[in-house]
């Protein structure tokens, strides 16, 4: 039947459908050499993969893309190689979150300049805005950024929580399309589907609750998990959404340790040792970031076993 838009603007769904397709969109690495250049023709590799492997959509240049270390020429190139690859087969969502808010803007612009579907932006972080400034922020870089916008509340790194309240306020708004929340808060999914209508994604950012969150109601994970299990991560999702409880949990189960490995140190730090132990990119990670404790690595390849993942020369 007709979009239920509930007092959002008629075609609002179609930013959502769009920027963010429900199920697994990867957070994906950011592949580089082991003199941590940006390795380009790894990246579209590893892009194409996750294309012919189901991953719903790409999310590039958010903190698993290590963003925060890349010059925007980097930059230009990670997303012009995504969307070239990728060929409008599945969204391109940059990652263009900052914490001043003219910064944000031009990063958005920079974004959609070079192909890119939509942007993900995080909560300005270490500053602590108070809600009514999280409002007018997210407000400027949907009326000034040309892209339609996917919100970020990780409070665990920014330092503030982004309340429902707020994000229902910011879903009134035409370029608003969904939100990334990784609060771990599952009492949330229900609330923010209540108040912000059926048109707008709501995206887990935690793979360990993924499952739950969908079957409460919630659109899909913007998965670290997906890097290194994409059709799994895929399979699971799409059977939580469609009400397969046994079968959802029966892959879920074969992913729960590389839900939980992937973090035994920071992101994206296990999750580049694991591309690199299947041997998909090379060891490259920037400072202040660097490579795995290599007495975590007997974890990873564990992990990578359990979920059924090929190690090379395993």
């Amino acid at each position: 039947g007709p979009a239920r838009t509930r007092g959002r603007p008629a075609g609002a769904s179609l930013n959502m459908a769009a920027a963010l397709r429900p199920g697994s969109n990867v957070a994906l690495v950011t592949p580089m050499t082991e003199t941590n250049e940006v390795d380009v023709p790894a990246l579209r590799r590893l892009v194409q993969w996750h294309v012919d492997e189901g991953s719903d959509g790409l999310v590039i240049l958010g903190t698993t893309g290590e963003a925060s270390t890349l010059s925007m020429d980097e930059r230009a190139a990670v997303i012009e190689a995504t969307v070239e690859v990728v060929d409008g087969r599945v969204p391109v969502v940059v990652g263009t979150g900052t914490i001043e808010p003219g910064a944000v803007v031009s990063a958005c612009k920079h974004a959609k300049k070079h192909g890119a579907d939509a942007c993900l932006v995080v909560t300005p972080y270490y500053v602590k805005p108070p809600q009514r400034a999280l409002v007018e922020h997210f407000s400027t870089i949907a009326d000034e950024g040309g892209l339609p916008v996917v919100l970020y509340n990780v409070p665990g790194r920014t330092g503030v929580d982004m309340t429902p309240a707020t994000i229902a306020q910011l879903a009134q708004h035409p370029n608003v399309v969904g939100v990334k929340d990784a609060t771990g808060d599952l009492s949330r999914v229900r609330e923010l589907r209540d108040l912000c209508g059926e048109d707008f994604g709501v995206f887990s950012g935690e793979d360990d609750s993924g499952m739950e969150f969908v079957s409460l109601g919630g659109d899909g994970v913007i998965s670290v998990t997906a890097n290194v299990a994409p059709r799994k991560m895929h399979a699971m999702l799409a059977a939580a959404r469609d009400g397969r409880a046994a079968e959802a949990e029966e892959l879920n189960a074969q992913l729960d340790l590389l839900h939980r490995n992937l973090f035994l140190e920071s992101n994206p730090i296990p999750a580049k040792a694991a591309l690199r132990l299947m041997g998909r990119i090379g060891g490259g990670i920037r400072p202040p970031l660097c490579a795995l404790d290599p007495a975590l690595e007997p974890q990873i390849a564990q992990a990578l076993a359990a979920a059924g993942v090929e190690v090379v020369g395993a």
